[in-house]
């Protein structure tokens, strides 16, 4: 599932006359990064869901054309990022063994293994989901103090009042129904069932190795267009 539903209320005024994931990275609308990351990790079937300007992203994909195969679910009511997913897992749009929720804006750039092929190697019988995680000094964006510490077991821990995180959230979750089962219905956040995971120690991260975009504000997506143009063409002096 990719999240595309969110009003993109930082990135104005880009997002004024466009939803967020419609805005283009490399010339390439950012939510086409994710679906191609997902095409490459044999997805064959992505539910997007859309609110604000959802006329838009409906159009968008039905020229995109290829693989992954992509359905729009629009939202009348904003459902935040869990309630979205659920209820798109109640209606029988998801794979209950396990599927992917990615954010519309995620970008990031595989390292010496992709990501998201780590990511399914990592979902075994012991874990209701598996988040990716990045280095939170290699984010060159404002991301505040960090979100997670990782035990030796890769379960992760929220930030303290007061602590730096080393690693923070990369937009992407790989994730079985039963991660759901104390919040089915409604309007809630993902943190909601993470952090019921966590205590249970049936979440783990996964540590992308490679590239990741944070993108909030204009001058991210400003700074993400030098790094990205850097990572394709190498040295320039």
């Amino acid at each position: 599932m990719l999240l595309a539903a969110g009003l993109g209320q930082r990135m104005r005024p880009l997002t004024a006359h466009s939803p967020k994931p419609l805005l283009k990275l490399g010339g390439k609308a950012l939510l086409d990064h994710m679906l191609d990351r997902f095409d490459e990790s044999g997805v064959q079937l992505v539910v997007v869901n859309a609110h604000g300007q959802a006329e838009q992203i409906d159009a968008h994909l039905a020229t995109r054309g290829g693989t992954p195969r992509t359905v729009l679910r629009h939202e009348d009511d904003l459902l935040d990022t869990g309630g979205a997913v659920a209820a798109a897992l109640a209606s029988g749009q998801l794979d209950d063994t396990g599927f992917f929720i990615a954010n519309g804006d995620t970008v990031l750039l595989d390292g010496p293994r992709p990501a998201l092929r780590r990511m399914q190697a990592a979902l075994d019988a012991s874990v209701d989901a598996v988040i990716l995680v990045h280095r939170t000094f290699q984010v060159h964006s404002d991301i505040g103090l960090g979100d997670f510490f990782l035990d030796s077991w890769a379960v992760p821990r929220r930030r303290r009042e007061r602590e730096i995180a080393p690693y923070v959230y990369a937009g992407v979750t790989l994730a079985k129904a039963a991660l759901f089962e104390s919040r089915r219905h409604g309007r809630f956040s993902m943190n909601d069932v993470w952090d019921s995971a966590m205590s249970a120690r049936r979440l783990r991260a996964v540590v992308h190795d490679g590239l990741w975009f944070h993108l909030s504000r204009p001058e991210d997506l400003a700074e993400a267009e030098h790094a990205l143009a850097a990572q394709l063409t190498g040295p320039t002096t």
